[in-house]
């Protein structure tokens, strides 16, 4: 008998197991595909390895900019993929290595709740496997991490069309398309859009909202969109139908339009994968989103815990990682054992990041979600231009800005945005600033390195108290 039982190999699984491991409990990890999930096999890290491979065309292109001369300058789609592969298949072997340093007994095939825990008496979980047969597994407690996958809307015409491909499918494409019709302005539909428009492919993507990247801050969401110059954005457009590579939709005066392309991407989103785990059979409550968990991941089932995109409140790989670590402390203190500081999950510092040749990043409330709550705050954005190691690196010097928002009153910081290079990168301190529940006075006190990009959160917050000082003279 296991002492937890996790059904789902991608973050929240894979980490969960890791950090059980390392505490010497007996744990199944069960996975249907390849360990590492989305994110790793075909989600997080094969798009960032294809979107680095773009940048460095890029800014080869741009070498003579900074006194460098490059001749012959090309790119080697298959090149491209196989360096790719070698990455996805690195770490996904990384992660097997730690299942076996931690002494985690991986299954390959699919797991199915058959009974739930209770008491003294342990949980069931049917292991379909990959290799043929069926085996059942018992554990005390059990973890569901069973990710998401792509969503396909009833458009007519994406529907069983070889030139309609979902992200998945983009990433394993033999050549790069002259035309790409994108639909979705999302994450998914922005990155891919900035990766093959820099590789030369005309690129359209087609947006139902006003503005791509909806949870964006509306000042900084068309700084990005105006740094990916080659895109052609449709905003405020829906998709009537798909016929071949034709994606037709009506514009935002309410006109018919269609764009022509070779490939279409449907990017509008995932979904937690919900059917598969026998979540019915033991009755784990199902919210409109996902598994309902608390806020330390316990499902309305004692002894069952989800985390990941399963739960369908925040669909991030990082965001999965914390939830699982949420989870393992909650299960080791059912199992008897601290866990550890208390641990809860809690949403209000959770950083996001678009990557691409230009890069977005925040965390916490946008300026538009403070004033649809009435909140009364102070706001202050430098462009980044005023970063001196930004202009020394970049050759389109007046992207992008660093925007910071505190409350009114107690001068707490209650959210900071980017958009420009290395954003995902310096994002996490000002996840460590909104969790820690620093006011700007404590902040100004920090020492940040110079010359740096991030030294731009210090810079506005000055600048911050500089308007504040102004208005209040």
């Amino acid at each position: 008998m296991y002492d937890t039982i996790i059904i789902g190999g991608g973050p929240g699984g894979y980490l969960a197991a890791e950090r059980l491991g390392q505490l010497k409990k007996k744990v199944l990890l069960i996975e249907e595909q390849h360990l590492g999930g989305t994110c790793l096999n075909v989600g997080c890290i094969p798009t960032k390895t294809l979107l680095n491979s773009a940048k460095q065309y890029v800014h080869a292109g741009e070498a003579k900019k900074f006194g460098v001369t490059v001749q012959g300058l090309s790119f080697d789609w298959t090149g491209i993929q196989k360096w790719k592969n070698e990455v996805v298949e690195k770490l996904r072997s990384g992660v097997a290595v730690q299942m076996k340093r931690f002494g985690v007994d991986v299954a390959a095939g699919r797991g199915e709740l058959i009974a739930a825990p209770s008491g003294n008496t342990p949980g069931k979980v049917r292991v379909t496997l990959s290799a043929g047969g069926t085996e059942e597994q018992s554990g005390s407690t059990i973890l569901v991490s069973t990710g998401s996958v792509p969503a396909l809307p009833p458009i007519p015409g994406a529907q069983d069309n070889p030139q309609v491909v979902d992200s998945t499918g983009l990433l394993s494409i033999e050549t790069v398309p002259q035309r790409l019709a994108v639909i979705g302005g999302g994450v998914i539909g922005v990155e891919f859009a900035g990766l093959f428009s820099s590789l030369g492919a005309a690129v359209t993507v087609i947006e139902m909202m006003d503005e791509i990247i909806p949870f964006m801050d509306k000042e900084q969401a068309p700084l990005l969109r105006r740094a990916m110059r080659k895109v052609n954005f449709k905003l405020g457009s829906k998709v009537e139908k798909i016929e071949g590579a034709t994606v037709h939709f009506t514009n935002k005066n309410g006109a018919g339009e269609k764009v022509e392309a070779d490939l279409v991407l449907m990017a509008v989103g995932r979904r937690p994968v919900l059917n598969t785990w026998g979540a019915a059979a033991v009755g784990v409550d199902i919210g409109p989103k996902g598994v309902n968990v608390d806020d330390r991941m316990r499902t309305n089932i004692p002894g069952i815990w989800a985390a990941g995109d399963v739960t369908g409140k925040s669909l991030l790989a990082h965001s999965a990682y914390r939830m699982a670590e949420v989870a393992v402390a909650d299960i080791l203190e059912s199992l008897g054992e601290r866990g550890g500081a208390p641990n809860r999950m809690r949403y209000n510092a959770l950083p996001w990041a678009v990557y691409g040749i230009t890069e977005a990043a925040g965390v916490g409330i946008t300026e538009q979600e403070a004033a649809a709550k009435s909140m009364a705050i102070l706001k202050a954005s430098l462009p980044m231009r005023m970063s001196g190691r930004f202009v020394a690196e970049n050759t389109f010097a007046g992207q992008g800005s660093v925007k910071v928002i505190a409350d009114a009153a107690t001068k707490q910081i209650l959210g900071i945005h980017a958009v420009g290079a290395y954003a995902s990168e310096f994002i996490w301190g000002g996840a460590a600033l909104i969790e820690q529940e620093l006011r700007i006075e404590e902040v100004k006190q920090l020492i940040f390195p110079h010359p740096t990009v991030c030294e731009l959160i210090r810079d506005a917050l000055w600048e911050l108290c500089i308007e504040q000082g102004a208005k209040d003279a």
